[in-house]
C-alpha cells in the first residue's frame, strides 16, 4: 500500500460545548493534514497528484479561513471541535478524490491540530 498527504492551515475560531457550558469563544490556527492511499500506483507512478489532493483540501477548508466556525456550515448546527472538524473534513474529502483516482485512492485520515499538543484523527479504516 502507498499513502500520500498534503497540509493545510487556517485561522478560524470557535466556542465549543462542554458538558452543557459553551467555552468562551478563541481563535486558533489549525492545521490539517489529509492521508490518502492506494494499492497501486497509477501509470505516472503516482497514488495522486498532490497538487490535485492539496486543491480539493483548500476547497474544503475555504468557507472556514478568518471565519467564526461556529457560524459556518455545518458547525452552526454541529460543535465545532476538533474531531468533528476532522470528521467534517474526512467526509468531504472522500467524496472529492479526483475522478481519475477514485477507483484506486481512497481516505485513510484527517489529523486536525488546533494547537501544538492538541490533536484530532479521523480514521476511515
Amino acid at each position: 500500500m502507498f499513502e500520500i498527504a498534503v497540509e493545510k492551515t487556517f485561522s478560524a475560531a470557535h466556542a465549543i460545548r462542554i458538558r452543557g457550558s459553551i467555552e468562551t469563544l478563541h481563535g486558533h490556527d489549525w492545521r490539517v493534514r489529509a492521508t490518502v492511499a492506494a494499492d497501486h500506483l497509477d501509470d505516472d507512478g503516482l497514488v495522486c497528484d498532490f497538487d490535485d489532493l492539496a486543491e480539493i483540501l483548500d476547497r474544503i477548508i475555504a468557507p472556514f479561513r478568518n471565519r467564526t466556525l461556529n457560524e459556518v456550515a455545518p458547525f452552526d448546527e454541529r460543535n465545532p471541535t476538533a474531531e468533528e472538524v476532522a470528521r467534517w473534513i474526512g467526509d468531504s474529502l472522500a467524496t472529492s478524490v479526483p475522478p481519475d483516482a477514485r477507483r484506486r485512492v481512497r481516505l485513510t485520515s484527517v489529523t486536525v491540530s488546533e494547537a501544538p499538543g492538541c490533536i484530532a484523527t479521523y480514521r476511515t479504516e
